[in-house]
């Protein structure tokens, strides 16, 4: 079972894979995961988002932020980087130690605890440690737990999402399930469509309109959109279209 420390040991684990990964890596090379992006800019977001979410845990925050500014303490070049990136880690984690992750605090999702922003901070850079694995001819490896931990906490904050992903708003309809199932744990999640949106139900037996199984890592990738369903890492069956609404709809 993960728990706030998991996530805090995790967040230190990732983010020194990823300042190996880049350290003497060519930082111009396109990110496939993030179009657009060169591993330049996955650092600099990745580095960003730490930062941020520190001062956030730092304040306890109990409404909205009005604004994002923050001293990012950006290097003068990029050379710097990896080093910035791995200051950003150790900036987390002096957060973390002041931190009680029971404490109350407002969050974009559905658990108002700063336990929610460190959870959010590891899949933030975990899956962005995956995303320069990939721009690097690299096969991801993620641990299977907490991947899993990653698939649940993806789903059950995708229906606070709407304010940056829109298109959360289309995942409507009247009753329509669809069902993702870890292979390698036990994980397992049932998506329920409503007039009014949808709900997460948790290793829910009930059979499913849709269903899409595979190794909880894979399960991971796909979520985010960086593996396609149809990718033999996948056992999918029933109703394509549904799955089509939902993939196309869902992107975070």
């Amino acid at each position: 079972m993960t728990t706030p420390a998991t996530h805090r040991d995790a967040i230190a684990a990732e983010s020194a894979r990823f300042v190996d990964l880049v350290r003497d890596a060519d930082r111009a090379t396109a990110v496939p995961g993030c179009p657009g992006w060169t591993l330049t800019d996955l650092i600099r977001h990745t580095g960003s988002v730490q930062r941020w979410f520190s001062v956030l845990l730092r304040r306890l925050v109990q409404e909205p932020p009005r604004s994002r500014e923050v001293d990012l303490r950006l290097p003068a070049d990029e050379d710097g980087y990896p080093d910035w990136l791995a200051d950003s880690a150790a900036e987390a984690a002096s957060a973390f130690a002041v931190t009680d992750p029971d404490a109350p605090m407002w969050a974009w999702g559905a658990d108002q605890h700063a336990r929610f922003w460190i959870r959010r901070m590891l899949f933030e850079t975990l899956v962005h440690r995956a995303d320069a694995e990939l721009a690097l001819g690299l096969r991801p490896v993620i641990d299977r737990e907490l991947a899993a931990d990653g698939v649940d906490e993806f789903l059950v904050n995708l229906p606070f999402a709407g304010f940056f992903a829109p298109k959360v708003a289309e995942l409507v309809g009247g009753g329509e399930t669809i069902r993702f199932r870890c292979t390698d744990t036990r994980g397992e999640w049932l998506i329920r469509l409503r007039p009014d949106g949808f709900e997460v139900e948790q290793g829910s037996a009930e059979s499913a309109d849709a269903t899409v199984e595979g190794r909880a890592a894979d399960l991971l990738l796909l979520v985010y959109g960086r593996l396609d369903r149809g990718a033999d890492a996948f056992a999918v069956r029933g109703d394509g279209a549904l799955l089509e609404r939902w993939f196309t709809n869902s992107a975070f």
